[in-house]
């Protein structure tokens, strides 16, 4: 049992004002420490994921305890609820402070050296789970509290909320809110005053809805191939529905994984979970819900398209566990994933699809990738951070990142300007040659995207950026013009 307290030469407290007890998750800050720590487990040793089920029947106590052995945690980047820091400050100097959660007591003390406001804490060790009734015994015990004040959140602590003075809770949902005015009519609610005036906003933001934009791709093959009937358009606008709920409930899982590295990110910690304002349960839900939808959808449209989406969400899963920590084969990865989507549209319209156009997607997205890295390693340098701990990269890799990125672009340009002089495409195309006006028109997209990565102005995923950027919008209309022109 680990106990920490403050001088107590100093006293803070006047005797006849019970002490105040504070709840850590979902009171104190807006996380689960212990679903926080399994994902991250899971992140960092994905093939020792297994131990966890293991541990957990050995346990809840166990469970904590394993995990925190091998995990980590920031507690000056935790999400802090702003309301409940005010109440503890208002109570500083009146009264005892304690720190009483079951999370594992080396994050629990972490987090009281971290804001120096308590006067001791308590959490779980590998025999006991400081929980429920544990959590009263403990407070006699070790602080001879019989009178106290306690802040909380969850149905857990009904129970000490009843034996409490005074019960407060913290964003309490209406069962909880139900079940303790039955128990304590005189109650207090803290309901957060910093939460968004859209509370949908988070939900949406964790969805990600501007990268379904990459899911379009689903349409190449059918606009390759001119096959423009009704059925054939129906079909792939599902496979677009179908990869943009798919890649969202990815986007979830990476970002759940992610948490703790996207705090200490300097635009990223924005990011619904890392900030707290969607809690990991209800985004692990939604996940699971999103990525049955995608697939029931797939059902509807070919068994092939079904495995193509299977192959995606593996390789996503793949890259957000593993892959993206290894140089240069994530951004290969990245660039598989979107000639993925190709293969997948193809399959859904029952088109053929040209090893032409799989290799000229192979090198243009790979120089996405590239430039996408080369952003992210830039905005480092200038935040004056250090290397990413999740990333295979250095800052000191910027100039390389760069030069592969041009590189991998004109390679592309260099297998579209070969297609056009494939015999095969004069069965599509009835004036091919003009097509070559294309290029000059690749190129340049290409080396502004380079340039403006350089100058720090790619400040979006560049397929996302493409979209919202004037210039790009108009070069990809001409190109369409210059096809046009071909047929």
């Amino acid at each position: 049992m680990n106990l920490q307290s403050q001088n107590e030469t100093e006293p803070r407290a006047h005797h006849d004002v019970p002490p105040l007890v504070v709840d850590l998750d979902g009171t104190l800050i807006k996380t689960d420490l212990l679903l926080e720590s399994a994902l991250a487990f899971v992140a960092r040793h994905p093939f020792q994921s297994y131990k966890l089920i293991f541990w957990a029947l050995a346990g809840k106590s166990v469970l904590k305890h394993k995990i925190a052995q091998h995990i980590e945690i920031d507690a000056a980047t935790l999400p802090y609820n702003a309301d409940v820091l005010n109440h503890i400050e208002a109570s500083a100097g009146t009264r005892k402070i304690y720190l009483s959660s079951a999370s594992n007591e080396k994050y629990v003390g972490q987090v009281h050296d971290h804001l120096g406001v308590f006067d001791g804490f308590m959490g779980s060790d590998e025999k006991t789970n400081n929980s429920k009734t544990t959590k009263i015994t403990r407070l006699k015990a070790d602080y001879a509290c019989e009178s106290f004040d306690y802040i909380g959140n969850a149905h857990d602590d009904l129970h000490i909320w009843g034996r409490a003075n005074a019960a407060i809770a913290v964003n309490a949902g209406g069962s909880v809110r139900r079940a303790l005015l039955k128990a304590k009519p005189d109650a207090v609610f803290l309901d957060s005053t910093d939460k968004p005036a859209k509370p949908w906003k988070p939900y949406v933001k964790m969805l990600r809805p501007h990268q379904w934009a990459k899911n379009t791709l689903v349409f190449v093959p059918l606009i390759m191939s001119h096959t423009f009937s009704l059925p054939a358009i129906l079909l792939a606008f599902l496979a677009f529905v179908s990869f943009s709920l798919c890649a969202s409930s990815v986007y979830i899982l990476n970002d759940l994984l992610d948490i703790t590295a996207d705090r200490q990110h300097p635009t990223k910690r924005t990011r619904p979970f890392a900030a707290g304002t969607v809690s990991v349960m209800t985004g692990a839900l939604i996940g699971a819900g999103l990525l049955l939808a995608a697939f029931l959808i797939g059902l509807f449209i070919s068994p092939m398209f079904l495995a193509a989406l299977a192959l995606y969400y593996i390789m996503t899963n793949a890259y957000s566990l593993l892959l993206k920590r290894k140089l240069m084969i994530d951004v290969v990865t990245l660039a598989g994933l979107y000639a993925t989507r190709l293969l997948a549209g193809a399959y859904a319209v029952s088109v053929p699809i040209s090893e032409w156009l799989l290799a000229f997607a192979v090198f243009i997205f790979l120089s996405l990738a590239l430039i996408k890295r080369h952003s992210e390693m830039a905005m480092r340098l200038d935040a004056g951070l250090a290397d990413p701990t999740n990333r295979g990269y250095r800052i000191t890799d910027l100039p390389a990142l760069i030069a592969l990125a041009a590189a991998a672009g004109y390679s592309a340009v260099i297998v579209f300007s070969l297609y056009i002089g494939n015999p095969e495409i004069t069965t599509l195309y009835t004036h091919p040659r003009r097509m070559f006006l294309a290029c000059p028109l690749l190129l340049y997209w290409i080396s502004r995207a380079v340039i403006m990565s350089h100058r720090r102005d790619m400040h979006d995923d560049p397929v996302v950026f493409a979209l919202k950027d004037r210039v790009s919008l108009i070069t990809l209309g001409l190109i369409g013009v210059v096809g046009l022109s071909a047929l």
